[in-house]
């Protein structure tokens, strides 16, 4: 017996399931062969095992459909005025403190936003929900995530492997931060896709970003020429945040940092919000914010 189920505007990916898992686990437990070609799965085998097969399938999709609205529903009421918390396909996003909910506010009414303040304060956490949370609305069509990739006193040329493998630990933490928001294979497909790029900051270079949430993190690490370089990147329709701590520049003493200058360059124009965070908006262990407090006492006397 053949039979061709239609999955309709589903993810795929959430259907099959991680590495086709479900696929597989389908095909193990009722002996069927199990295949997905565009929007289309196709069951063959015996009659009563693939009628069973076909309908687990059908229980998926609605429970797939119902996740979706579900995100959807989250989204329009989001919209609608909830501006203290972030929808994802994965979870809720809330601010925890007021200078969170200060920074969500301003992506919101803002093309540009400059958050500035000490790890742990949710920057690119909160910048990275807010981007999953406006491409799921089709507000935008791409993310683009980025970072410099000279930190510490390296250069990647002399750093060994390939420059794929130069550059992920740069990039890593924009990765777990989207593997907070949306599922691995989700993530998978749209880096495939280019949907969403992670690119070191000098991949920007000569691009206009149009239709684009763009987030530039660890920014206290570029130099005023590739700021300049990195703002002026954004296109129509696009969405800019910037995040930083400047208390943490790995640059050289001789070279300015490019997050300090804008600060002073860039505050008086409209469209441009800044927002410093500090350690009452740290949500990590309490033992953090007291750490941060010591050395913001250090630095002051």
């Amino acid at each position: 017996m053949k039979v061709s189920i239609p999955i309709s505007d589903s993810d795929p990916t959430t259907i099959s399931g991680f590495q086709d898992d479900f696929l597989k686990e389908i095909q193990t437990r009722y002996g069927v062969s199990v295949s997905m070609r565009g929007n289309y799965i196709y069951l063959k085998g015996d009659e009563k095992n693939v009628k069973a097969a076909q309908k687990l399938f059908r229980a998926r999709l609605k429970n797939a459909e119902g996740i979706e609205e579900q995100v959807s529903d989250t989204g329009r009421k989001h919209a609608a005025g909830e501006t203290n918390s972030v929808p994802t396909p994965k979870r809720l996003i809330k601010a925890k403190s007021s200078g969170q909910a200060e920074y969500m506010k301003a992506i919101d009414s803002h093309d540009i936003v400059v958050s500035i303040g000490p790890a742990g304060t949710g920057k690119t956490y909160l910048a990275v929900a807010k981007a999953v949370s406006f491409l799921i609305e089709k507000k935008v069509e791409r993310l683009v995530l980025t970072r410099p990739a000279v930190e510490a006193g390296e250069s990647l040329g002399f750093l060994p492997g390939a420059i794929e493998e130069k550059v992920d630990p740069y990039l890593r933490p924009l990765y777990d931060a989207l593997n907070d928001f949306l599922p691995y294979d989700r993530i998978r497909r749209y880096l495939d896709m280019k949907t969403i790029e992670v690119a070191p900051l000098a991949y920007m270079r000569g691009r206009t970003l149009n239709d684009a949430f763009i987030i530039l993190d660890e920014a206290q690490n570029t130099t005023g020429m590739q700021m300049k370089m990195f703002l002026t990147r954004m296109g129509w329709r696009s969405k800019v945040v910037v995040t930083g701590d400047i208390t943490q520049v790995d640059l050289p003493t001789n070279v300015f940092s490019g997050l300090i200058e804008i600060q002073h360059l860039l505050k008086s124009i409209d469209g441009i919000e800044f927002i410093y965070l500090n350690e009452k908006d740290v949500v990590r262990h309490h033992l953090v914010q007291r750490i941060i407090r010591a050395y913001d006492i250090k630095n002051t006397t």
